[in-house]
């Protein structure tokens, strides 16, 4: 994302579900996200014009034109928007709290054996990073 390109306003559920397809694809038309779409659900082709048209003029998607077609493709990286997704929803949902994001998705969610040695493994590597960071007293 470029410094100077501003964020645009929240995604809706709806948003969101267009964007991940164009992420997955890395590029799309308006046609290739309805067919990927209505493979999900019963979705009319109208609305995913809408939907994608929105996105452009909100800022989070971009067209080129391939002949009669325009392909688009989003804005910012699909690893920018979560880390901002979830800033938000700890800062809105849990009062800052990251310690209260994780115990309500154990809480909840279950998690495997091989999930959590994952998850395990991005805490070490988190601490360590911190590690590095810190000057020696």
């Amino acid at each position: 994302m470029a410094k100077s390109t501003p964020y645009p306003p929240p995604l809706t559920e709806a948003q969101l579900e267009v964007i991940n397809v164009v992420w997955e694809r890395g590029e799309a038309t308006i046609s290739e996200v309805w067919e990927t779409l209505r493979q999900r659900r019963k979705i009319a082709r109208a609305t995913v014009q809408t939907v994608v048209q929105r996105l452009e003029g909100k800022g989070w998607l971009r067209h080129r034109p391939i002949g009669q077609s325009f392909m688009f493709s989003v804005v910012f990286s699909k690893e920018d928007v979560q880390g901002r997704l979830v800033n938000s929803l700890v800062d809105n949902a849990f009062g800052g709290s990251v310690e209260g994001l994780v115990w309500s998705l154990l809480k909840n969610r279950e998690v495997s054996s091989a999930e959590a040695k994952r998850i395990q493994t991005m805490i070490d590597q988190a601490k360590k990073k911190r590690g590095k960071g810190r000057k020696k007293s």
